[in-house]
């Protein structure tokens, strides 16, 4: 008598070969771009370490007498937030300027290639800071450079890993699955966090070395594993297009035509069409000229100011308004990257249902306003409501520029203005993402010359770039509303033609 099927195996054999090697991109690239945000956080944790108070420490050493002795110099100078926030924003600035060019590169380069060099550089790069420890370097020059550098080479991975993605996986559940997929920066910057704090208060250079290394490595992995299209290996091919009457990440397929029963939205490698030649690379201009872009780039510019605002200056706000310690605030304020979890999930998944992305996104940023008013008038009121209200906060802020960065960014890079050409979602990516890392940078910097004058200053700055986001996608929304209107009216046709009186 022969036994069953053990259930693993079952199990195991329930999966096509298709949905084995989608699976295998999907996890590969979280793991890449989880390796670029844990490669970026040791800073923030290293900060407290280079500019301490050492009162109370072993006097032995001291030979100052300086309450800040045990520092690092330059940062044990008194302007040693101005150096700090120099530091910081040598990196912001130079990724921001790099991303715009790092999509020009991505479409005409393999992906593979591009995206493995550009791990090592940055693995090297993060390393060299933490080596200003052991060589012991006390020139600003050196860090400022060395920020400048990997800022630019960690441009290669969100375009490159987008772009990847996106050849992968079509339309239909883009933007579920590429929310749950977002999920890697607050994953990539609490395995940061806790690798940096390992070593930040004995030898805090290897706070930065042992992140260089892990994101050298899965370089390497990303070298030899990753899989750039489902062509490559005989997997079949998505269909990025909806119809003719595509707008901006809005699909409007006929009604009254649903097409043969079974139809998934998957062309097969085996087509008996004529191989075609493969198409060029889109230019910067071209890119711009696709409908949608310039408006969701600028919606991400004010987007981001306010998620890096809170990324940078939340923890120092709690501290300040709440008093608590700085771990308390610290780890209170890890609850706004929950939220931004959550948010992106939902965002993605309400996106898919209603085929509105711009609808989405205006939705929740007009959300985001009062929240982030009640957060700052009682959110500090007892503990309780400040966890409520960050992670609500972190929902609404965090969704839409999750939704921006990845599935919009995906379907406008294969919009049917394109004619099928895919080639444009890298630098289509880097657009909108390089736009936005404008307003990533200036949201830390004017947080820190207004925050002098008081926090409500700060949130009401906050509220107004929300609002300019929502202002830029009001054209999108319309479009789509309007859609959804005929969408209505076709069906009532149909049905009327179907069920004559």
């Amino acid at each position: 008598m022969r036994s069953s099927l053990a259930p693993g195996v079952w199990l195991f054999r329930s999966f096509s070969r298709d949905a084995w090697y989608r699976g295998s991109v999907l996890f590969l690239t979280f793991i890449i771009y989880t390796c670029y945000h844990l490669s970026r956080k040791p800073l923030s944790i290293v900060k407290s370490q280079l500019h301490q108070n050492c009162t109370g420490k072993d006097e032995a050493h001291n030979h100052t007498n300086s309450s800040t002795w045990c520092s690092w110099a330059p940062f044990d100078q008194d302007n040693y937030k101005e150096l700090l926030g120099a530091v910081d924003n040598a990196f912001l600035v130079a990724y921001a300027i790099g991303m715009f060019i790092s999509g020009v590169f991505g479409e005409r380069l393999p992906l593979r290639y591009y995206l493995s060099s550009g791990m090592l550089l940055s693995g090297v790069f993060t390393a060299l800071f933490g080596l200003g420890y052991f060589w012991s370097i006390h020139a600003l020059w050196y860090y400022v450079l060395v920020q400048i550098f990997n800022g630019l080479v960690q441009t290669t991975g969100w375009p490159s890993v987008v772009t990847c993605v996106g050849n992968w996986f079509g339309k239909g559940k883009r933007g579920l699955i590429m929310g749950i997929w977002n999920s890697h920066t607050s994953v990539g910057n609490i395995l940061g966090s806790l690798i940096a704090g390992v070593w930040v208060g004995s030898a805090w250079g290897l706070s930065f070395l042992v992140p260089g290394a892990i994101m050298g490595g899965m370089g390497l992995v990303t070298f030899l594993f990753l899989i750039e299209n489902p062509a490559d290996v005989d997997c079949a091919v998505p269909q990025h297009h909806a119809g003719p009457d595509e707008e901006a990440g809005t699909s409007t397929d006929s009604v009254c035509d649903p097409g043969p029963s079974g139809e998934t939205g998957i062309e097969t490698s085996g087509s008996s069409k004529e191989p075609e030649t493969p198409p060029e690379a889109i230019s910067f201009l071209g890119a711009l000229r696709i409908p949608g872009v310039v408006e969701f780039s600028l919606c991400l510019l004010f987007a981001k100011l306010v998620s890096y605002t809170f990324l940078y200056w939340l923890p120092l706000y709690i501290a300040n308004v709440a008093h608590f310690s700085a771990k308390a605030a610290g780890d209170l304020s890890t609850l706004f990257d929950v939220g931004g979890i959550i948010g992106g999930i939902l965002a993605g998944l309400i996106s898919d249902a209603t085929d509105g992305r711009a609808t989405t996104c205006w939705t929740m940023l007009i959300l985001a306003a009062p929240m982030l008013f009640l957060y700052n008038r009682v959110g500090q009121q007892g503990l309780g409501s400040s966890i409520a209200m960050l992670i609500v906060c972190g929902a609404l802020v965090n969704g839409p520029y999750a939704l921006i960065t990845t599935a919009v960014s995906a379907d406008l890079g294969t919009h049917k203005s394109l004619q099928g050409n895919a080639k444009a979602l890298s630098t289509v990516t880097a657009i909108i993402d390089g736009t936005g890392s404008i307003g990533a940078a200036l949201g830390p910097l004017l947080a820190g010359l207004i925050s002098p004058t008081g926090w409500n200053n700060v949130f009401y700055m906050l509220i107004a770039a929300d609002g300019l986001a929502c202002l830029f996608l009001s054209r999108l929304v319309f479009k789509e509303i309007q859609s959804w209107r005929g969408l209505g009216r076709n069906q009532g046709s149909c049905l009327a033609l179907t069920h004559p009186r």
